[in-house]
């Protein structure tokens, strides 16, 4: 007895489909979720690299009033936040950032104009633990 039937074989795509489907759109959540990460923490570091963000920071890290209340050394803790434009040597920028010493945590604020030089208008430092705010300007 001969039987008469063809065996179809099926392709790539109705083999493989139902790994390859998930697998792909969990790769592009991926990508773009680096792609964001990338961004975010891009233009982190570069409120970090600015002469307004050091200028701040070795400001507070020598201000005694401040060392009192948080412990020393100062330091950044976590994610700066605000903006920062500059455009050849003129800018603005209007930072928050986070600090924390041996005693405690607090936020410095920083806002400046740059025309050749930065020019600050405020700058001054949230204690947490206190709710008390310390003026740098006014030193």
């Amino acid at each position: 007895m001969e039987d008469n039937y063809t065996e179809v074989r099926k392709n790539w795509w109705d083999r493989n489909w139902k790994w390859f489907v998930p697998t792909g759109c969990l790769g592009l959540i991926v990508l773009f979720g680096l792609f964001i990460a990338g961004i975010f923490f891009g233009v982190t570091s570069m409120m970090k690299d600015s002469d307004a963000y050091k200028e701040s920071m070795t400001i507070v890290q020598h201000d005694k009033s401040v060392n009192d209340k948080l412990g020393s050394p100062i330091e950044g803790d976590g994610m700066v936040s605000g903006n920062i434009s500059i455009h050849n040597d003129t800018g603005n920028c209007d930072l928050q950032i986070p600090i924390k010493g041996s005693k405690g945590k607090g936020t410095l604020f920083v806002v400046a104009e740059k025309r050749g030089k930065w020019k600050y208008s405020q700058m001054s430092v949230y204690i947490e633990a206190t709710d008390e705010e310390i003026d740098l300007l006014t030193k």
